[in-house]
């Protein structure tokens, strides 16, 4: 089966966003600035661009995470610090990642030239995260740009994503579990990362178990044969909600020169840089 076009992009795009998540020194651009800790610095960095919002509403727009794990980090966190340092901090952060991992300025502006038709074009509706991002200045350094049209874009498919899985159904808590049990990442990475205990984890399980749509043990469940036809169609609504929504505007030849370009800064980063077993799904 083709890969969906838009699929492509994202796993261009995407391994770039991460760097803000899965690189060294995040914690500490966080703690230079008054935050406290990893998690608190990743709640307020990806937050930033929609201000100092409360902790529901990240719940909300984030999706799966536990309420307990966002409340322990905001608002506490705009107490320690504002949403425009955080800007700042990210900002300066994912750009030193990049340039150590061999992004260099002329690819990453090319880059920037080719995507931004779909950032400027892309419908914003029922996508807070993206629409925040989408009004961030992209600045005069090329790679600062390009990590930015990156996360915007990114956010873009994140955002349609929630939306898919709320069309089907699906709570983020329960999707946490389909992805568990399509084997994108293992249990202990992504329960731990998302704050649900061992007890939450298991009768979300149970939720699935009971609508046929998982089998086995809650550390690893398994999709049955609906479970997979369900995770195969919201894939595929997120997929085409992000291409017509945004993506489409590229042509065939700009997303191929787009993919060419970023190929050894993608690879870079995700060889050094993301692990192979992450919450975010993406493997190597």
């Amino acid at each position: 089966m083709a890969i969906h076009v838009a699929r492509r992009i994202w796993t261009t795009l995407e391994p770039i966003h991460d760097v803000v998540y899965f690189g060294a020194g995040i914690k500490e651009a966080g703690v230079e600035i008054g935050l406290r800790g990893f998690w608190q610095t990743y709640f307020a960095f990806r937050a930033a661009p929609l201000g100092a919002v409360t902790a529901g509403a990240v719940t909300a727009t984030f999706a799966g995470f536990h309420p307990d794990m966002v409340g322990r980090a905001l608002p506490d966190a705009w107490s320690r610090t504002s949403p425009s340092r955080c800007l700042e901090a990210r900002s300066a952060a994912a750009t030193r990642l990049l340039r150590a991992s061999g992004a260099r300025d002329e690819e990453c502006a090319r880059a920037v030239e080719l995507l931004l038709p779909a950032l400027r074009g892309a419908d914003p509706t029922g996508r807070p995260l993206f629409a925040a991002n989408a009004e961030l200045s992209l600045g005069q350094d090329a790679v600062a740009a390009l990590w930015q049209v990156a996360t915007a874009l990114r956010e873009h498919r994140g955002d349609g994503h929630v939306a898919a899985l709320v069309g089907a159904g699906v709570s983020g808590a329960h999707a946490l579990v389909l992805q568990v049990a399509a084997g994108k990442v293992t249990e202990p990475v992504l329960r731990t990362a998302r704050g649900w205990s061992a007890p939450e984890w298991a009768a979300l399980v149970g939720d699935l178990t009971g609508s046929g749509l998982v089998t086995g043990e809650p550390s690893a469940p398994e999709l049955t044969a609906d479970g997979v036809a369900l995770l195969e169609r919201v894939e595929a609504v997120t997929d085409e909600s992000a291409w017509r929504g945004a993506l489409s505007r590229l042509s065939e030849e700009a997303v191929a020169e787009l993919t060419a370009v970023l190929e050894p800064l993608v690879r870079a980063v995700r060889t050094s840089v993301v692990p192979a077993n992450n919450p975010v799904g993406m493997g190597q």
